[in-house]
């Protein structure tokens, strides 16, 4: 599997600064909120039991996956939250017939693979956000989160082909971008767009 061409993150940067308990509740709840809207989005009728139902899916995954504490330094962006959701929403309808499609073929087996993907921002939060955007989409499910070089290890079924593979992978850092577009901050915005994604060539293989 050929390597991601962006540049790595530069090992001189500071660590994540240890958070305070205050800090800390606050950037949860702040996670927990983002998946609770989330949640209430895809069931299409906000109610009390979708809420409900939603705060305990968060804590869940919060919970269960092994994840970092998750940090907030950048600000809401509403175009960019607008868009994310978009896209989220596309990709969750065709994830899903695509699942539907795949049990109902006779006879065919599909092939899975665990895919390393290293984000371009390494935070906390954005780490956080982006497994669990991926874990609510159909087919993908979060193995690890390696906090120290913000790399997700993540098992994808129905994947055929070496370009189908490298597909995904742009697929993850395309997600990232939109998260740090919708809630970013300015120095995130900018590594987002100084280490765009690996283009495609015309065979769907990484250039």
């Amino acid at each position: 599997m050929k390597p991601d061409s962006m540049t790595p993150a530069d090992p001189t940067e500071p660590p994540n600064p240890p958070l305070t308990p205050t800090a800390r509740r606050r950037n949860r709840i702040t996670a927990v909120i983002f998946l609770v809207v989330v949640w209430v989005l895809l069931w299409g009728t906000p109610s009390w039991a979708t809420v409900i139902s939603g705060l305990v899916v968060a804590a869940v995954l919060l919970a269960v996956f092994p994840l970092p504490p998750v940090t907030f330094a950048g600000r809401i962006h509403p175009l960019g939250v607008l868009r994310f959701l978009v896209r989220f929403f596309s990709d969750l309808v065709v994830a899903s017939v695509q699942i539907a499609w795949m049990a109902m073929r006779p006879g065919h087996v599909p092939r899975s693979a665990i895919i390393a993907v290293q984000l371009r921002v390494n935070t906390d939060l954005n780490l956080t956000l982006t497994a669990e955007a991926l874990s609510l989409v159909p087919g993908s499910l979060i193995l690890e989160a390696d906090r120290a070089s913000g790399t997700l290890f993540i098992h994808v079924i129905n994947l055929d082909s070496l370009a189908e593979v490298e597909k995904f992978r742009r697929g993850v850092l395309e997600l990232e971008g939109r998260i740090i577009a919708a809630i970013g901050s300015p120095e995130e915005q900018r590594r987002i767009r100084e280490n765009p994604p690996p283009p495609l060539d015309l065979e769907g293989v990484a250039a």
